[in-house]
């Protein structure tokens, strides 16, 4: 922990120039300050880096250190650096450092927690100490957008992991850390009828919207709050007007889920709608694309690592479950993931986006005596 405190000012200093940087992850090419920056500072902690190119994002960054020795197993640091703000944000929404806070776009979600990966691999060279578990880092630009392009990277590095460390920001103002998170999907229905003139020739057509406001019924009748499981239809749209029988009609549906077994279950569930009005029929598309992290046992053997490294430096942590999806929905599938390890604060996506700054130090600290952790027993099935 005192090393990470004597750093303190650095580490803020470091912060505002990752925030300074604007990365949208809209605008790939705004990507490539921050890239850079990160590149360098893991290189200068002895780690040798590879950018993986976008094809409609601004890429990733990959890092290992440079003296890892062979068949020694890793551990996974995961952090994304494009944020939702828009070019031009700075201007309205500045980088603002009170004495124990700082705001700004992207400090929460996720800047802070990228600054301090930097900084808990720095104090680990600065003591000379060597993890049994080799830290690998892979950060994305774009998380904010789904991952599409970076989960197939992800994928291929959690297979093998021992464990994945996401430093996406805690829970709440008293910083639990996400041991479960909620899955999430989007879904496309898209009814087809037949237009008639409303007045002259009123059982002519076939009314799409008619049709869509009972799968509309049908989709909300599969929400359990007790099971964690959410449906929202967000948006709809169809018809031609008024005197005109709608021949068509769309929907977008958005689907939260908390467990793996209810995911597969309401993904055969929506899918399987059929129409029912006469002379309509139904198209639907879209999957649970990033499943839940549960609360798995190895997910429960990393927490607990967590807490003994929190026990060790007076910290008295927290768990929680997030209703929002992250990459550690996708390494919770293949290794044992504690996410929520970044910044303490709030704001995230929202203009009063702030962290604590002392926080930042102890969850510095935190990441770093998790990096020293032994390699984890083995699953048992």
């Amino acid at each position: 922990m005192e090393v990470a405190r004597q750093h303190r000012a650095e580490m803020i200093a470091y912060l505002r120039k990752l925030v300074l940087a604007e990365s949208p992850s809209t605008t790939p090419t705004m990507q490539r300050d921050v890239m850079d920056m990160l590149a360098e500072s893991l290189e200068d902690a002895g780690f040798w880096t590879y950018r993986i190119p976008g094809r409609d994002t601004g890429g990733h960054l990959y890092a290992r250190p440079c003296a890892r020795r062979r068949h020694q197993p890793y551990q996974l640091l995961i952090g994304h650096c494009d944020t939702v703000w828009p070019p031009g944000t700075l201007d309205a929404m500045p980088a603002d450092i009170k004495p124990d806070t700082m705001r700004g776009p992207g400090v929460y979600d996720m800047k802070g927690g990228l600054t301090q990966i930097i900084f808990a691999l720095r104090a680990l060279k600065t003591l000379g100490l060597a993890p049994e578990v080799t830290p690998v880092v892979f950060i994305n630009s774009d998380e904010e957008i789904g991952s599409r392009e970076s989960t197939p990277h992800i994928q291929r590095l959690a297979r093998c992991a021992d464990r994945a460390f996401v430093l996406e920001p805690s829970l709440g103002l008293s910083g639990k850390l996400k041991t479960t998170r909620r899955g999430m999907g989007r879904f496309y229905v898209e009814v087809q009828g037949k237009s008639a003139h409303s007045g002259l020739d009123p059982d002519g057509g076939a009314c799409a919207i008619f049709e869509l406001s009972h799968v509309i019924q049908k989709l909300y009748a599969l929400n359990d709050a007790e099971r964690g499981i959410s449906i929202n239809v967000g948006m709809i749209e169809g018809g031609l007007r008024p005197n005109v029988i709608a021949p068509t009609s769309k929907a977008v549906v958005g689907v939260r889920v908390s467990t793996i077994e209810d995911a597969e279950r309401l993904e055969a569930a929506i899918l399987g709608l059929e129409a029912t009005t006469p002379g309509t029929s139904l198209k639907i598309e879209g999957s649970i694309g990033r499943m839940p992290m549960e609360a798995t046992p190895r997910n429960r053997a990393v927490w607990a690592l967590a807490q003994q490294a929190g026990q060790a430096l007076g910290l008295d942590l927290e768990e929680g479950m997030s209703g929002g999806a992250s990459d550690g929905n996708t390494t919770s599938l293949y290794t044992a993931t504690l996410d929520g390890l970044g910044s303490v604060g709030d704001g995230a996506h929202a203009k009063h986006e702030f962290i604590y700054l002392d926080k930042m130090v102890e969850r510095t600290a935190l990441l770093a005596m998790l990096l020293l952790a032994d390699p984890l027993p083995a699953p048992q099935f």
